[in-house]
């Protein structure tokens, strides 16, 4: 796990946001979703694998008053902080591996693009969906957005796990049920294409 941190502590090192394949200028797909869900703006919301991504300056500009931001780099979430200025104050960052994350309250929005892949073990998977469980209120979301089978193999030199709609749901069934699944091409900062598949899930009552 550590070999896992060192890599991409030296990735937002040495690379800047046009460098990488998963930087998004605008997070529609992942606002589109929470829009959808109709969240209270004081909703407890938490990006897994955040890093330096956009969508919690959105989340703060909406007026959402309780947002995570987790990450194994700390320089990713030191990036994010700077970009945001006065307002990372109303974020808390969280500088973890998330296989090892311990919650200390329940979410009302679990939300993961581009994390959940690079679990490629079994038991990685299996530990990350018991976190997931651990984390999501009764009647709370996960988004979960992953390369789909027609995606990449690999990313940032690291190999993935690549998932369909139904393995994707199969990985997540029992306590949650399917919302909606669809894939769309994520077109990265050097004009290639990577085609995602992303699911929404409600914690079922127990």
């Amino acid at each position: 796990m550590k070999q896992d941190k060192n890599h991409w502590e030296n990735i937002y090192r040495t690379k800047q946001p046009g460098e990488v394949s998963w930087t998004q200028e605008f997070p529609q797909t992942s606002l589109n979703f929470i829009h959808d869900f109709k969240l209270p703006k004081t909703a407890r919301i938490i990006d897994v694998g955040g890093g330096d991504s956009r969508l919690v300056d959105f989340l703060v500009d909406l007026g959402y008053t309780d947002i995570t931001v987790l990450d194994i780099s700390a320089k990713a979430l030191e990036r994010a902080g700077a970009r945001l200025g006065n307002r990372a104050d109303k974020v808390k960052w969280i500088e973890q591996d998330i296989r090892e994350y311990k919650p200390d309250n329940l979410f009302d929005l679990w939300h993961d693009r581009a994390t959940f892949h690079f679990l490629t073990a079994k038991e990685e998977i299996s530990k990350y969906i018991s976190i997931v469980k651990a984390c999501v209120k009764v009647n709370g979301y996960i988004i979960i957005g992953t390369f789909s089978i027609q995606g990449p193999e690999k990313c940032s030199g690291l190999p993935v796990q690549r998932y369909s709609e139904h393995l994707l749901t199969e990985e997540f069934s029992g306590e949650f049920e399917k919302i909606s699944c669809f894939t769309e091409d994520h077109i990265t900062p050097f004009e290639t294409k990577q085609n995602f598949i992303f699911c929404s899930f409600r914690r079922r009552e127990v």
